[in-house]
């Protein structure tokens, strides 16, 4: 097995983590000697140890080898001893990094390492690894709003509800099990008025990943009314409940909302709103629909990732996936990086990233 070979191990060993480990990143982390596997792990849970920790511990003798990891190992102390320690104790020959970390309080980590002789080599497959850890990462480079992921069910020609209004099911039960996934791996998930009383969902994650902090559940409502019945309300759902809405509703909301727990917060803007909620400690939010609310979002600059399900079916007319939005010249389009395709059942998962947020190594 290469080093690349490694990297894409601990890649797919890290995500392993996924809902469980935030606000920390997904770490995954190899031991390799003569190009065979000798330890692995990945950081599992939120306050235990880390991926470098886990691998060491699996490997009978770590001396000699090489601790291909998808993240810089840290430097400090926190809710476990630093893992430069770890790795300059066991022995380690040489580390080889995908990804700096951002992060002043853990990184450092490679010049601690180059110190005590071990060989490091940074940059290995680091755009998939940013990838990976894109939320983390924008967290800690751009803390003036969450990153912004938007999740879309759509047919062939891109439709996300038929003539009726319709959307259940557009998709299949594949990708409806993957959506529950993906909900367990951030702070909050929204919704636009229109879907939410269109749809009534839930947004909470019911799959096979159950998060270590339930997310919270938005909707952004604008000077539009939103019953306090609606099944995302739900006191008994996990986490908080929100509604975005306009400064001159504001009063009127928290009337009728406040007493079945919501908490109503005014914004007069998509990236006001973003900044306010990032205040309130969420850092990464989905953004499930609807047409209007991602058009706005997508207009504004403010969608780092888009999670698009494409159903093999057509429908001819209904409720398209965003609104009509600024137009621009074909080559003015800025290209958007691909970071993942593949199947789920019967529907296709493409996923595009508008720009990574990577510091330099």
């Amino acid at each position: 097995m290469t080093e690349r070979e490694a990297m894409r191990r601990a890649m797919d060993l890290a995500v392993r983590g996924w809902g469980r480990v935030a606000p920390n990143p997904l770490v995954g982390a190899v031991l390799l000697r003569d190009g065979r596997i000798v330890g692995e792990g990945w950081h599992e849970e939120f306050g235990g140890p880390h991926a470098e920790a886990v691998a060491l511990a699996a490997c009978d003798d770590p001396t000699g080898t090489t601790c291909v990891v998808t993240l810089e190992p840290c430097a400090h102390h926190g809710k476990t001893p630093p893992c430069t320690d770890a790795l300059i104790a066991a022995g380690v020959a040489r580390v080889v990094v995908a990804l700096r970390d951002p992060t002043p309080d853990a990184g450092g980590g490679v010049e601690q390492l180059q110190a005590s002789g071990i060989d490091v080599t940074v940059g290995e497959l680091a755009a998939e690894a940013a990838a990976l850890n894109a939320g983390f990462l924008c967290g800690a480079l751009r803390p003036d709003r969450p990153w912004v992921a938007v999740k879309l069910a759509t047919t062939l020609d891109g439709l996300i509800a038929d003539a009726e209004g319709r959307s259940q099911w557009i998709t299949g039960s594949d990708a409806r099990d993957w959506v529950h996934w993906l909900r367990a791996g951030f702070d909050a998930i929204a919704v636009g008025r229109n879907t939410a009383l269109a749809d009534d969902p839930s947004l909470t994650a019911r799959g096979s990943v159950t998060p270590r902090v339930p997310p919270a559940r938005i909707v952004f409502a604008g000077n539009g009314d939103v019953p306090a019945t609606l099944r995302c309300f739900a006191r008994d759902a996990g986490g908080p409940a929100i509604a975005v809405v306009h400064a001159d509703v504001q009063a009127e909301r928290e009337r009728t909302l406040a007493p079945a727990g919501v908490d109503v917060l005014a914004a007069p803007t998509p990236a006001k709103a973003l900044r306010r909620l990032r205040a309130r400690g969420i850092r990464t939010l989905l953004v499930e629909g609807g047409g209007r609310l991602v058009g706005a979002l997508l207009d504004a600059n403010l969608v780092d990732r888009v999670y698009r399900v494409t159903a093999p079916r057509w429908l001819g007319q209904g409720t398209p996936a965003w609104t009509a939005r600024t137009s621009v010249r074909l080559e003015d389009a800025a290209a958007w990086a691909v970071s993942e395709r593949r199947t789920l059942g019967g529907d296709t998962l493409l996923v595009v990233d508008r720009e990574p947020c990577l510091q330099e190594s």
